[in-house]
């Protein structure tokens, strides 16, 4: 995956390039936080490593920035490094967007160690997030066919009926199968379950808010066209 490493420290910021380039990520280096703001615009990496005391911008400046342009495809993991000294400004860098971050001191001797784990924690999670919009996608795809589905039904359900009422009466009049007198009463059929077929086309134009019906003969749950749709 993409990754962003933003560390005002030359020597810091090899060591924590190497962590992350060894952990297979493709990295992006950057000195202080407008760059990172520019790099991040760039590459919407997923993985975001900041530290807190960066020049020109903050490591809060950056966090809010890359919240507020977040990829829309994904989750961007944003992990913060900080001092002794910035340890009381967490809570800030949580709210500005942060997703964890390391704790480190003036030798830094350990930083390497402590960002490989965290690197694997923001692999699972970033991993973890896509797999979860994979599913909701699908949800909502087996939700919208499923609405298809239940729509077909109901049409058929409300148009086939009258139709077939309709297309009956016309025949008999066409191969004048009627008694002397009739005609009359035949062709009022014909003209009210026109008017059911349109009053059902015109709810279904106007309905706003489609929401489901069970039926009690056990024929599952088809879409409800209330008689008010159209009011």
């Amino acid at each position: 995956m993409k990754a962003l490493l933003a560390e005002a420290d030359p020597r810091i910021r090899a060591e924590l390039a190497a962590v992350v380039g060894a952990a297979g990520h493709d990295v992006t280096v950057v000195g202080d936080g407008v760059a990172a703001i520019e790099a991040y615009g760039r590459e919407q990496p997923s993985f975001v490593i900041i530290a807190d005391d960066l020049p020109l911008a903050s490591g809060i400046d950056v966090c809010r920035h890359v919240r507020a342009h977040a990829r829309r495809d994904g989750q961007t993991f944003v992990l913060v490094v900080v001092d002794d000294e910035a340890h009381g400004r967490l809570a800030q860098l949580l709210d500005a967007g942060a997703d964890d971050f390391i704790l480190t001191d003036a030798h830094v001797s350990g930083l390497p160690a402590r960002l490989a784990a965290r690197t694997t924690i923001a692999e699972r999670r970033i991993a973890t997030d896509a797999a979860r919009r994979h599913a909701e996608t699908a949800l909502a795809e087996a939700q919208r066919l499923a609405g298809v589905g239940e729509m077909a039904m109901t049409l058929q359900h409300e148009i086939n009926n009258p139709l077939a009422a309709l297309l009956g009466h016309a025949a008999l009049i066409e191969q004048e199968l009627y008694d002397p007198g009739e005609e009359r009463a035949l062709l009022a059929v014909i003209v009210e379950q026109a008017h059911r077929i349109a009053d059902v086309v015109k709810r279904l134009s106007a309905l706003r808010y489609p929401a489901s019906a069970d039926f009690v003969r056990g024929d599952g749950a088809w879409l409800d066209l209330p008689e008010d749709a159209a009011e």
